[in-house]
């Protein structure tokens, strides 16, 4: 998992409150039983005129010109400002991936649903709280100013605004730790390998019975 440290990024605004995550990624897309290839399908029914099934090139889509991703001014942006509930719906942690695999590293709303919240930790995305006046605010800015990008400090849990104003955010500690080391589930799981090795060993020591193969 990459690691999120410090972030300077263009903004890009999704003013919808309760996007679910249908909307980020369509179901149609779950087919696949890869973990990569989502991010041309991001937000697809709102990105597309036409109707996105797995498998066609996104040189063949019909862009939406009125969606806001599609917007010369947004392209290339790194931090998605939402609005309340994002995230709801489903479980599926295709949402963080597409998200992720668009090129978003953060995501700033007043409130996220539970299940996407913990999903984007896991994969390497940043969700940020910030009060519903605040986040209003920068939609407002992002509005306002072509190419409005902001600096997200993890380490010193702040958004800065670009004329230097520090937004406080809070972050749960052992979250904080895995985003600024790049470690996912199977990363802290891989830090204990040479204790995982060694109990292998041992076991196989005391039972060596198990390291036969059933022959069919």
């Amino acid at each position: 998992m990459q690691k999120f440290t410090l972030l300077k990024g263009l903004v890009a605004p999704m003013d919808r409150e309760n996007v679910d995550t249908d909307a980020i990624i369509p179901k149609q897309f779950l087919k696949s039983i890869k973990k990569t290839g989502f991010g041309p399908n991001l937000f697809d029914e709102w990105r597309y005129l036409d109707k996105g099934e797995p498998g066609i090139p996104e040189s063949q889509r019909k862009p939406n010109p009125d969606f806001v991703l599609n917007q010369p001014r947004y392209q290339g942006a790194s931090i998605l400002l939402a609005r309340k509930n994002f995230g709801c719906g489903s479980s599926r942690e295709h949402a963080p991936w597409a998200l992720d695999q668009y090129g978003f590293r953060a995501i700033i709303a007043p409130s996220f649903a539970d299940i996407f919240f913990n999903n984007c930790f896991k994969n390497g995305l940043l969700p940020i709280v910030l009060p519903e006046a605040t986040v209003a605010q920068l939609f407002d800015e992002v509005a306002a100013f072509p190419g409005y990008q902001l600096t997200i400090d993890l380490e010193r849990q702040v958004v800065v605004r670009p004329q230097g104003e520090e937004i406080p955010f809070e972050v749960q500690a052992f979250r904080k730790y895995c985003l600024l080391n790049g470690f996912d589930d199977i990363g802290l799981t891989l830090r204990q390998s040479d204790k995982i090795k060694a109990f292998e060993a041992q076991r196989l020591a005391t039972k060596p019975w198990l390291a036969h193969s059933m022959v069919s």
